[in-house]
């Protein structure tokens, strides 16, 4: 079959032949492939960066993480799969995948549950969303953040505060459900006051990191307790685009009702994990169907694999390889 492989480690997905996949377990089943999206994930992978690939020893591997298709009785379906899906057919777990509503596009279908992933699992199990809440969302106008704003308005986020860099981006957010914005354009004390003088109107009860770094620090000092009673905030990391380390005072942490956790692969219950499939994916494959959830998308046939691997994609747009 036709795929998209990596021969060694940190080289440039090719388009190559490679041996077709055989079902090995009783839950495995064989999906033929028609759209997967490159993230974050699948790049750190190929290359052997992400941790967990840790003690994989590098050898010619398919690249992609999840994927849709066909199975042989012709039922539309998202899969997510550790053997590689940028290819003509791909394994599956049964447990590990969702039927795909009529009428969704399968390159929205392939882009979306990364960004769910990334959004619905903190806000729903580390975060504890609840109606009414107020969510600031760290470094909201990337894929993953924008699809963040959406959700917490699908789970009832009374007001959501937004920061980035880009401000065309971060405005384009209030269409899509955001009701502030603060840009990380600012000096830092500018932005410390911004942050301070939101949460002091409306004391927020959720932060969605996706950035980490230095902007953390001055959400955290932004939030520092004075000895008072504070308001308990629940901060969730999920991305590091800007560093994958903080200076963190104790003093914070002392005088600060707030609590950090982190959400992704490997923090995540088998519980939770098998929620995801069941519930929370459908859940927003059928919004997107609905018009209720937007994504955008690049799409590019799996023969351009080697020149669209680096590629700059338009900001926003997540890559859908079709096959």
């Amino acid at each position: 079959m036709k795929a998209a492989v990596v021969f060694e480690k940190g080289a440039i997905p090719q388009y190559a032949d490679f041996p077709e996949p055989e079902l090995t377990k009783e839950n495995e089943v064989l999906v033929h492939v028609k759209a997967a999206s490159i993230k974050n994930l699948d790049r750190a992978r190929a290359g052997g960066n992400h941790y967990s690939t840790g003690h994989e020893e590098h050898k010619p591997t398919v690249i992609g993480s999840d994927g849709v298709g066909h199975l042989d009785n012709g039922d539309s379906v998202y899969f997510f799969s550790k053997k590689g899906t940028v290819a003509e057919k791909a394994v599956a777990d049964k447990k590990m995948m969702v039927e795909i509503p009529q009428g969704l596009d399968f390159s929205i279908a392939a882009a979306l549950p990364n960004a769910v992933m990334g959004s619905a699992m903190a806000l729903k199990f580390r975060a504890g969303i609840q109606p009414g809440n107020t969510v600031l969302i760290n470094g909201a106008t990337g894929i993953t953040g924008k699809i963040a704003v959406q959700i917490a308005r699908i789970y009832g986020a009374q007001k959501i505060i937004v920061t980035g860099r880009n401000e065309e981006s971060l405005k384009s957010l209030l269409a899509l459900g955001a009701d502030e914005i603060i840009s990380l354009q600012l000096n830092d004390d500018d932005f410390k006051k911004a942050i301070k003088k939101s949460h002091s109107e409306t004391p927020v009860d959720i932060i969605l990191d996706y950035l980490w770094g230095h902007s953390v620090e001055m959400i955290l000092a932004a939030f520092k307790g004075d000895g008072t009673f504070s308001h308990k905030t629940k901060l969730i990391t999920i991305g590091g685009m800007s560093g994958d380390t903080i200076q963190l005072s104790s003093q914070i942490l002392r005088g600060t009702d707030i609590q950090i956790s982190g959400s992704g692969l490997g923090s995540w219950t088998r519980e939770e994990s098998a929620l995801l499939f069941s519930e929370i994916i459908p859940e927003m494959f059928q919004a997107a169907a609905d018009g209720k959830i937007k994504i955008e998308t690049k799409e590019v046939d799996i023969k351009e694999i080697e020149s669209a691997w680096n590629a700059e994609i338009p900001g926003g747009k997540r890559l859908v390889v079709r096959i």
